[in-house]
């Protein structure tokens, strides 16, 4: 397919890494799951914890439907608009999990990386496969760009869970030193 010649590669270096990260985040959730459980942990987690683990499936995801040997590039543009138009939904459903938890006060770094930065890449993601399908020629670097911000925005989520546990461990279970 000459839409898809040329990003094999990009493709299998960004799937890797997202079910790489997939599962070192797995061993971390691991190795904290001894921790005292506080009021409102789960729906914490589900707020901030679940939408990285998301996000790295949807990489894993795309970068499997695209590196799939296709006769044309509809079909493979209809998954990844559909996929594109449900994590815009997802993302309502997160920022309502947000609001609705109790054990963290969220910041604007939050709201960004949890809500506003995935709901771009999940609204460039759905607008890419109208856009491939239109004939647009830069489509796939819109998918590519995607499928990056929602790796790198795994990354920071991940790093950002890790380092809220060891301070807030360290602590008592009150945070009293800032990780960002």
């Amino acid at each position: 397919m000459a839409a898809f010649a040329g990003w094999e590669n990009f493709y299998v270096i960004v799937g890797s890494s997202a079910g790489a990260l997939i599962g070192l985040q797995f061993v971390v959730i691991t190795l904290i799951a001894n921790r005292p459980i506080v009021v409102g942990q789960a729906q914490a987690g589900s707020a901030f914890a679940t939408p990285t683990t998301v996000h790295f499936g949807v990489v894993l995801l795309l970068s499997g439907i695209v590196s799939a040997p296709w006769h044309g590039v509809a079909i493979a543009a209809v998954l990844w608009g559909l996929m594109g138009l449900a994590g815009i939904v997802y993302e309502i459903i997160v920022f309502r999990r947000m609001r609705m938890q109790n054990v963290y006060t969220p910041q604007f770094e939050d709201w960004l990386f949890h809500v506003l930065l995935p709901l771009a890449a999940y609204a460039t993601l759905a607008g890419s496969a109208y856009a491939i399908c239109s004939g647009a020629p830069g489509a796939m670097f819109s998918v590519g760009a995607a499928a990056l911000l929602l790796l790198f925005i795994g990354i920071h989520n991940a790093w950002d869970a890790v380092t809220y546990h060891i301070f807030s461990a360290s602590n008592g279970g009150e945070i009293r030193v800032s990780a960002k």
